[in-house]
């Protein structure tokens, strides 16, 4: 299918005044989601919890489209507070040994890092497998696994770089030798194609505020079935097996991924991820990702033109909807503030400027910002 990128725009207000290349930090909403979070405020408003049984049904579709984005069973996902709270659950639920060791990529998000390095109190070390000119190779990482390893943790797509891992070839390796294996996905899911089942990964957890266009707060979370029983749980009213018996106080919990789900949702953030995930889904998030790669193919192009150094790798495997790059002779601070001026919503990363464009994004809209640079 083509996108009717006019017709996509009209839903998304922020085109009226920004060039939006930060969808890598925190996402405009669409007019999609404002309204189906207002549904559930206006509802609330009037009805109190008269109508929860619709609140119910709005869980179950959001599990399912979630579940079929991410490439996994609507019984394996969980929505949590946001990325962290997922990774929290698996280093804070796993039952460590002292010895054992967990694998992660240099220069990840602290989230990706602070949750494994916590655990050298328990005995567990912390490998972290340095960067080399923006990538990370897949045998440098594999490297730094041993027979003590118990678990390795990557972010699918780098934040500052824009390297995206080869998570496949990762997931194949940690089955063959009982590695857990945990993917930070929010830098990829809803912009580029992802498959839990067919890259073996075990957990995988992702805010909805970044490339699915929702709002901060309501993640997704996933945990594969065979993975399930690793995990100890923290036991709230919410994720027992009958939760509206009061004062049974049976303390079995559910049998699925619900059981991570200890107490009252965020049902109006889960209003507005149903609403940008129902989006994804009709565009097709292999469209999405082919329209992402045509913006920054060439933005690419044009950054080097100007003399900036691209640290994203562009490689046809390892590049992602993140373009990071450099200028020898200008403060990205100051190359920020211009764009900025000029209607563009960027970022800094370190010394390097960062874009991060989405497919309702226009090529002619890649072509300003590269004016606007010197």
């Amino acid at each position: 299918m083509s996108i009717d990128i006019e017709r996509i725009r009209e839903d998304f207000p922020v085109t009226r005044k920004w060039i939006y290349m930060n969808h890598a930090g925190i996402a405009p909403i669409s007019r999609r989601v404002n309204r189906s979070v207002n549904s559930l405020l206006k509802d609330v408003a009037q009805n109190g919890m008269a109508g929860a049984s619709k609140w119910q049904k709005v869980y179950s579709r959001t599990r399912t489209l979630a579940a079929r984005l991410i490439g996994a069973h609507p019984s394996e996902i969980a929505f949590l507070k946001n990325t962290t709270d997922g990774i929290l659950m698996v280093a804070n639920g796993l039952p460590w040994r002292r010895g054992d060791n967990v694998v992660i990529a240099d220069r990840e998000f602290p989230s990706n890092v602070y949750p494994w390095l916590s655990l050298e109190s328990r005995g567990v070390e912390t490998r972290r497998v340095p960067e080399m000119n923006g990538r990370i190779p897949t045998n440098r990482l594999l490297e730094a696994v041993d027979e003590h390893t118990r678990l390795l943790s990557i972010s699918s797509v780098q934040f500052v770089s824009g390297f995206r891992h080869d998570l496949d070839a990762i997931g194949d390796f940690c089955g063959q030798r009982g590695v857990l294996f945990f993917v930070d996905a929010i830098q990829s899911l809803g912009v580029m194609r992802f498959n839990a089942a067919a890259a073996g990964i075990d957990f995988a957890s992702a805010d909805g505020h970044k490339w699915l266009l929702g709002l901060e707060g309501a993640s997704v979370f996933f945990c594969s079935r065979r993975a399930m029983d690793h995990l100890r749980i923290d036991l709230g009213w919410a994720n027992v097996v009958n939760p509206m018996d009061f004062l049974s106080y049976d303390t079995t919990p559910l049998p699925d991924a619900r059981r991570f789900e200890s107490g009252t949702l965020n049902t109006a953030g889960i209003y507005g991820l149903k609403a940008c995930l129902e989006l994804i889904d009709e565009v097709g998030v292999e469209e999405i990702e082919q329209r992402v790669f045509l913006l920054t193919d060439r933005l690419c192009l044009g950054l080097e033109e100007k003399g900036f150094q691209v640290i994203s790798s562009r490689r046809p495997d390892e590049k992602s909807g993140i373009v990071t790059a450099h200028h020898p002779g200008f403060s990205a601070e100051v190359l920020l503030e211009r764009l900025h001026d000029r209607g563009v919503v960027a970022t800094v990363r370190g010394d390097c400027l960062r874009f991060s464009p989405h497919y309702y994004n226009k090529v002619e809209e890649v072509d300003t910002v590269l004016d606007v640079l010197p």
